[in-house]
């Protein structure tokens, strides 16, 4: 699948990842070939894999603070679905991202909801065959697993 034919999926979200987007988006690409839903699953995986950077999973969760006071860290798990939201909202904030680190910063708000973009591959693929996908993508998604972007991580 072309970037160009993922990100026009990924316009049908209307900037959110909610459950009934993800919904939709799951229902219309599982109307495309096996192959496109391979494809956009491979182009979604990279997209989150690139986002796996330290300049944007060392932000602090936008508007909530720890117990004294100071910024609150985000988790794995939520990093993982800020990549998410950001990719819901489409190429412009994607790539916007890359340039200016601030412009993650609202993702990581507990408001904005990622998570449900992650099931729209595996979705799909059910829907098309009748049957559970066991899959892998040439990118791992799964946060801090980019080690270009987390150079000080260690090995």
């Amino acid at each position: 699948m072309t970037w160009a034919a993922f990100w026009a999926l990924i316009a049908t979200l209307n900037g959110e990842a909610t459950q009934a987007s993800c919904r939709r988006l799951a229902e219309e690409l599982s109307r495309r070939s096996v192959p496109d839903i391979i494809g956009f699953a491979e182009r979604h995986a990279e997209a989150l894999y690139r986002l796996d950077q330290e300049k944007f999973g060392t932000l602090p969760v936008a508007d909530m603070t720890g117990r004294n006071g100071g910024p609150l860290p985000q988790s794995a798990d939520g990093f993982l679905y800020a990549r998410c939201a950001v990719v819901a909202a489409g190429q412009a904030a994607w790539e916007g991202a890359f340039f200016d680190a601030d412009k993650f910063a609202p993702y990581t708000s507990a408001e904005c909801e990622g998570e449900w973009l992650l099931y729209v591959p595996d979705r799909a693929y059910e829907l098309a065959t009748r049957k559970e996908w066991d899959r892998s993508t040439p990118y791992c998604f799964e946060s801090y697993s980019n080690k270009d972007g987390w150079p000080n991580l260690g090995s």
